[in-house]
This record gives C-alpha cells, sequence and structure tokens, in this order.
C-alpha cells in the first residue's frame, strides 16, 4: 500500500498509488490502514496449512499401511540405514512421520495468523514479531516437505501381494452393496435385499466362509441371481471400471 500513514492519502494522490502499484504489477488494497489488513496474511498462511494437511493426509496412510499386520506399502529403505538404534529388524515410516509433525507446526502457525487480524484501533505491533515467525517458518518447512514427500513417493515400495492377501480377509464382503443392487435391479424390494445380503454376510463372517458360497447356497439369493451373476458382482476388477476416468479428472485439475 502507499495510501499514507494511515491509508487516508494526506499527503499523497490516490493516482500515485495506482501507478506505482500497476508498475510493479500489484493491485490496490481497497481498504488500508497503517497497515494492509492481515486476514490477507491470514489467507496466505490458510494456503500454507492446507497444502501442509494435504500432504500430512497421504503421509499418515502411508504410516497405516507400513504397520507389520498390513503391510501394503513401505517407505524406501537404502542399505545400512536403521530403523532403530536398539531394535535391528525395524523399519519405521520415518519420512511420513516427520510430515505428520512438521504439518502439526504450520497448522499452529495458522492460528496466529488467525488471531492477528483483530489489531487495536487497526493496528498495533503485536502482529510483527509473529509474522517474522510464522511466515519464514512455515515456507520454508512447506518446501521442505514437498519435496521430501516427492523422495518418499519416488521409492515408495507397493507389496501386491499383500494388498491381495489383505482384501481376501473380508472374504469377499467388500462386494456387499454391489449383491444388494444387483438384487434390486432383478425386482427385490431394497429392504428385503438388505436383509438377504446381511444374512449371507453374517453366515460368511461367522463361518469364515466365501461370500460368494454363502449366497449361492442361500435359497432366496439364487432364485433371483445365478452363480455368474454373483460371481460378476463379486470380481474386484468390477469396481475398477471407472478408475481410469478418475485419475484424468483429478490430472486435468
Amino acid at each position: 500500500k502507499i495510501s499514507g500513514a494511515v491509508g487516508t492519502y494526506s499527503n499523497l494522490d490516490p493516482e500515485v498509488e495506482r501507478l506505482a502499484l500497476e508498475e510493479l504489477g500489484l493491485k490496490v488494497e481497497p481498504v488500508s490502514t497503517q497497515i494492509v489488513p492481515r486476514d490477507r496474511h491470514a489467507q496466505v498462511m490458510y494456503a500454507l496449512a492446507s497444502t501442509a494437511c494435504a500432504l500430512e493426509r497421504f503421509a499418515t496412510e502411508i504410516r497405516h499401511l507400513q504397520r507389520t499386520e498390513v503391510l501394503e506399502l513401505m517407505e524406501p529403505f537404502e542399505e545400512g540405514q536403521r530403523g532403530s538404534s536398539a531394535m535391528p529388524h525395524k523399519k519405521n515410516p520415518i519420512h511420513a512421520e516427520r510430515l505428520c509433525g512438521l504439518a502439526r507446526i504450520i497448522r499452529a502457525n495458522l492460528m496466529v495468523a488467525l488471531e492477528n487480524i483483530p489489531l487495536w484501533h487497526e493496528r498495533d505491533i503485536s502482529h510483527s514479531s509473529t509474522e517474522r515467525i510464522i511466515l519464514p517458518d512455515s515456507t520454508i518447512a512447506l518446501d521442505y516437505m514437498l519435496n521430501l514427500f516427492l523422495e518418499m513417493l519416488q521409492g515408495l515400495v507397493v507389496n501386491q501381494e499383500r494388498m491381495l492377501k489383505n482384501m481376501e480377509l473380508s472374504h469377499g464382503l467388500y462386494a456387499s452393496s454391489k449383491v444388494l443392487v444387483k438384487l434390486m435391479e432383478k425386482g427385490v424390494p431394497r429392504d428385503r435385499a438388505y436383509q438377504m445380503v446381511q444374512r449371507c454376510a453374517m453366515r460368511s463372517w461367522e463361518e469364515g466362509m466365501a461370500f460368494e458360497r454363502a449366497l449361492i447356497e442361500d435359497n432366496e439369493v439364487k432364485a433371483y441371481l445365478s452363480q455368474e451373476e454373483i460371481r460378476d458382482s463379486i470380481e474386484p476388477r468390477a469396481f475398477l471400471k471407472h478408475i481410469d476416468h478418475i485419475y484424468k479428472r483429478s490430472l486435468d485439475l
């Protein structure tokens, strides 16, 4: 802003501000006082915090999927690297954990930026000391997070066999909603179809049998669906038929 000490243009014509800022490729702040209102800075901090949280969301998922009992994804682990000084077998998700920790810092800095908005009499100096910390720290931290995230993704280990094994633990119950819809398409009322599928699902859970078998052996279900229709409903690839569209839409953003 170039609007004088308290934003009233007492010693300067507004046209001077417009021309000067136009030369710099900047826009005039419509309502300024001694300073530019701090909601602008809060918006910048929100963008930083929101981006950090997006990275944290990915990192949290990777941390969960690297657990021993899941083990579908693993961070890159170089030869000679140590996961724990006391437990040689460990491969900790240190990159993902670091991303989650740094996201907390940037998210906390956003709260400081929001508290800087209601300044006394349109301008006290309480915001200045905080901005000297939260703005450089947050931008530097996010830059580091982005680079660390890319490094982690480039070396990410995907365990497809474990993914399939974990999926099989459900005995095919992931397909219950598709079977429900299939029965409704055959004219079965929704509540009745729900009861039919739930009955088969509970049998699958309790007896540890394949959901497909429970459906095929159910007299009421097989009155509406053939074995082939049941198998088609449970086929995992059927859940991915629109995946290319989703990827394309996200890449076009």
